[in-house]
C-alpha cells in the first residue's frame, strides 16, 4: 500500500468521526443513559453482532465485566450473545441462524436489561430478531449502525447512526461508541 493510500484511509476515518461528532452526540448520550439505567436497576447489558460487530460486542463486555479505566471498581453485568459455541451451533442447527441471538435473549433477558445490537448494515436478520424478542419481553433496545436505518433501527429505543456506508469506517466509530459507553457506566458508579 502506498503512503498516499494510507494517508487517504486515515483521512477518511477522521472525516467520518468528525461527521459522527456533529450528528450523533444526542443519540450516544441516550445510549449511555440507557446503559447506566440498566446497571443501576440491577440489570445487565446484552450485546450482539456478526463478524467484526461480534468482536465489538465482546470488546464491550470485556471492558464492562473487567474494567475500562477504573481498576478499583466492581465488575458490571454484561454478556456478548453468540459467544457460547454450543448454544450458538445448537440453535443455528435446530432453528436457524436468524434465531441465535433471540433465543439467548429469551433465555437470559429481563425487563431491567438493555440489548444493544451492532450491525453496520442496520439489517442483520439475527440482530433484528433479537431486538424484536427483546421488545416482546419489555427489554430496552439500542442499535449501533451505519447511516442506513434498516429494520434494527425501527426496533430500537435508541439508534446511533454512524454517517457512513463504509463498513470499516462504521466499525471504527462503533469502537468509539463502546468506549464512550464504558466510560459513562464507570463514571456513573464511581465511588
Amino acid at each position: 500500500m502506498t503512503q498516499d493510500k494510507i494517508r487517504a484511509t486515515i483521512e477518511e476515518s477522521i472525516l467520518t468521526k468528525q461527521r459522527f461528532l456533529e450528528t450523533c452526540t444526542d443519540a450516544l448520550q441516550a445510549l449511555c443513559q440507557a446503559a447506566v439505567a440498566a446497571i443501576g436497576q440491577g440489570g445487565k447489558i446484552m450485546l450482539c453482532g456478526n463478524g467484526g460487530s461480534s468482536c465489538d460486542a465482546a470488546h464491550a463486555v470485556g471492558e464492562l465485566v473487567g474494567w475500562f479505566e477504573d481498576k478499583q471498581r466492581p465488575g458490571y453485568a454484561a454478556i456478548a450473545l453468540g459467544h457460547s459455541v454450543p448454544s450458538l451451533t445448537a440453535v443455528a442447527n435446530d432453528v436457524g441462524y436468524e434465531q441465535v441471538f433471540a433465543r439467548e435473549v429469551e433465555a437470559v433477558g429481563k425487563p431491567e436489561d438493555l440489548l444493544i445490537g451492532i450491525t453496520t448494515s442496520g439489517g442483520s436478520k439475527n440482530v433484528v430478531a433479537a431486538m424484536a424478542k427483546a421488545r416482546e419481553m419489555n427489554i430496552r433496545t439500542a442499535v449501533l449502525c451505519g447511516e442506513k436505518s434498516g429494520a434494527a433501527a425501527a426496533l430500537a429505543d435508541v439508534a446511533v447512526h454512524v454517517p457512513s456506508t463504509s463498513t470499516a469506517r462504521i466499525q471504527e466509530s462503533h469502537l468509539v461508541c463502546v468506549h464512550v459507553l464504558c466510560a459513562a457506566v464507570e463514571d456513573a458508579f464511581r465511588r
